[in-house]
């Protein structure tokens, strides 16, 4: 999969700054125009002891989230952890992963946020611009926004408002479970990511390629890091196999 390059990376926080803002011109927040097939995942994982990135990107295929293909990178941790520059520490090893990638995906999914954001460039956005390719974030938690009450039924949203800009949604991925955070990244609109995010979900609260991303960095980073054991049961043995698309 081929990577811009749109800017250096090695910056200080106010360059980094700077650099969000002068890309925030260059998103496109439309609908969706494709149908999505093979939607990927991204997920980075960060090993204290050894100070190292570790990213996987999971593609899978809709609606039976079939793994078609994984890969991962890691690297030395660059850049210091600041909330809102989360990019420029998670982007780089990232890189490596989509390069590496064989099938080109019809949308990404990352796990931060898109739009909703204080330079309305998030994690999603800044990597949609670099792939090229509709990017959606869908965050555990918020970082900027007021919403009202989420309906309690699986699909129930409310907007995600920031300075009277609507940024995402706040949308119930199963029924009585907390919702999740939904942002836009790049040619994408609130609306199409919403929808994404909730044709990936399945018998979880995270959609399902996300959870398989995130599983995978964890399992690299206890591999890697021989002072993090890694864990020795049935279970997770069986995913493994699944992520790594073994019968």
């Amino acid at each position: 999969m081929r990577i811009a390059e749109l800017h250096p990376w090695r910056v200080s926080t106010q360059e980094a700054r700077e650099i969000q803002h002068s890309l925030r011109s260059r998103l496109r927040l439309e609908p969706l125009r494709r149908e999505v097939r093979l939607v990927a995942a991204a997920d980075v994982a960060y090993s204290r002891p050894t100070h190292r990135m570790h990213a996987a990107v999971v593609v899978v295929r809709l609606p039976g989230f079939e793994v078609v293909e994984t890969t991962t990178a890691s690297q030395l941790a660059r850049f210091p952890y600041i909330p809102g520059l989360f990019s420029f520490r998670e982007v780089p090893p990232l890189v490596g992963a989509f390069a590496r990638l064989k099938s080109r995906p019809d949308a990404v999914l990352f796990d931060g946020q898109g739009l909703a954001h204080p330079r309305r460039l998030g994690l999603a956005c800044h990597a949609g611009l670099l792939l090229a390719t509709p990017t959606v974030g869908c965050a555990k938690s918020r970082l900027v926004g007021e919403h009202g009450p989420v309906p309690a039924r699986r699909g129930g949203r409310a907007e995600l408002v920031h300075e009277g800009e609507v940024v995402g949604a706040v949308v119930r991925t199963r029924t009585r479970v907390s919702p999740v955070f939904v942002s836009p990244g790049h040619l994408m609109d609130v609306d199409s990511a919403v929808d994404l995010v909730l044709r990936a979900t399945g018998r979880f609260r995270i959609p399902e390629p996300l959870r398989l991303a995130h599983h995978t960095t964890t399992t690299l980073m206890r591999e890697r890091d021989p002072r993090l054991a890694p864990p020795r049961t049935r279970r997770y043995a069986n995913f493994r196999k699944a992520v790594q698309g073994r019968p």
